[in-house]
């Protein structure tokens, strides 16, 4: 990836995680809210749709990290 691609590929990956993370709040909010409640069968759904974005979060997580370090070897040469 030039040097060029790589700034808005982070910024568009971090803003990514930060809408990701946003949804999973909301997420935890109204599956607590819905348990709380009496509905004790969405609390399975709630979870596993959270797992999801977290391992999604954790993906685009190593995504940066990779393309930070490739950028800083890049530029130490």
């Amino acid at each position: 990836m030039a040097h060029d691609n790589r700034l808005p590929a982070l910024n568009g990956a971090l803003g990514l995680i930060v809408l990701l993370l946003v949804v999973q709040m909301w997420l935890l909010t109204a599956t607590l809210e819905s348990y709380l409640a009496g509905h004790k069968e969405t609390a399975w759904s709630g979870a596993v749709i959270s797992a999801v974005l977290f391992s999604a979060c954790g993906g685009l997580y190593l995504f940066v990290g990779r393309v930070d370090r490739k950028s800083r070897d890049d530029r130490g040469r």
